[in-house]
């Protein structure tokens, strides 16, 4: 019986020794292990034995990328205005042995030289250009710290500012200005606008003017075209007349025809202007009408006669 009792104590020890000292390492962890209180190694990912009583699994770390929460601090920016500014910022552990050795408190350290860092940066530039610097201020910050956790084992990934808050009268002021930039560019579209429409509006007038002008000029040629051709066509018809009315002349009993049809005019055209009570100038012997066309037929010979033959030279 005693010995079945030391059997069973034996075999107990046995399996909490090796609960003791059989490790599995989750995905993305790593385990550091010291022996005999001295670093021995780093045990990955997996399933790890131990050596009893001389083994240590001293620290726990996740490789995982970690979001740490910068709180809000003051700044003073280069115009002497405190404003006050939050992050966060995002890192990943890459040994270790070195978070574990080389400082005491990585995680801490990042948050305060974070801090330290991020004064430095805003107050090298003036109130306006924080909230337009802000990507130029997280690379600044990502800059120096990767400088310094180097030697953590931690390699910082990212820093974004979260809030940059100025004071009560500060922002109202800078509402105020806003809102003055807003309506100075509201007024100068207008402007613009009216100057544009004005432009537009007098380009139009030019182009219809010239379209009037261009028309008047067209419809003054076509109209002297017109008269030109009118006043052609008559000279034409009056020469033809002129011409048939000669040849008619020359012929048997052409001359006492043109005798009867002047005096024929010429009592028509005064049988007119005596039916009127306008005051006329009548020649002195009125009943001499054989001497009227006598003086018609001498016109109508001159007329008729053959032009004399160019001189000899």
């Amino acid at each position: 019986m005693p010995e079945l009792i030391l059997t069973g104590a034996l075999i107990l020890v046995v399996f909490i020794m090796i609960a003791k000292t059989a490790i599995v390492v989750p995905q993305q962890s790593a385990y550091v292990v010291e022996r005999l209180g001295r670093f021995s190694g780093t045990l990955d990912a997996g399933f790890h034995v131990l050596i009893p009583f001389l083994d240590v699994i001293r620290y726990r770390h996740s490789l995982k990328e970690t979001a740490i929460d910068i709180p809000e601090q003051v700044c003073i920016t280069r115009d002497n205005v405190q404003v006050g500014v939050d992050g966060v910022l995002y890192m990943k552990l890459l040994s270790a042995e070195r978070a574990s050795y080389g400082i005491s408190d990585y995680r801490f350290a990042i948050i305060q030289l974070a801090q330290t860092t991020l004064r430095s940066e805003v107050g090298k530039i003036e109130l306006d250009r924080t909230f337009e610097e802000r990507t130029t201020i997280n690379f600044s910050v990502v800059s120096e710290l990767d400088k310094a956790t180097e030697a953590w084992g931690v390699k910082v990934m990212r820093y974004e500012i979260k809030n940059i808050n100025p004071p009560a009268d500060i922002l109202g002021a800078m509402e105020k200005q806003m809102r003055a930039e807003r309506e100075k560019r509201a007024t100068i579209l207008t402007s613009e606008a009216v100057r544009d429409a004005a432009i537009n509006q007098a380009e139009g007038q030019k182009q219809m003017v010239i379209k009037v002008s261009e028309a008047k000029r067209q419809q003054q040629i076509n109209e002297a075209e017109g008269e030109g051709e009118a006043i052609l066509t008559v000279a034409k018809a009056t020469a033809e007349s002129i011409e048939r009315v000669a040849i008619a002349i020359q012929n048997p009993g052409g001359r006492d025809a043109v005798q009867l049809r002047i005096a024929e005019q010429w009592i028509t055209e005064f049988g007119k202007l005596a039916r009127t009570n306008n005051t006329m100038i009548v020649p002195a012997n009125l009943t001499d009408l054989t001497s009227i066309i006598a003086s018609a037929t001498a016109v109508l010979k001159h007329v008729n006669a053959p032009a004399p033959p160019p001189p000899n030279r």
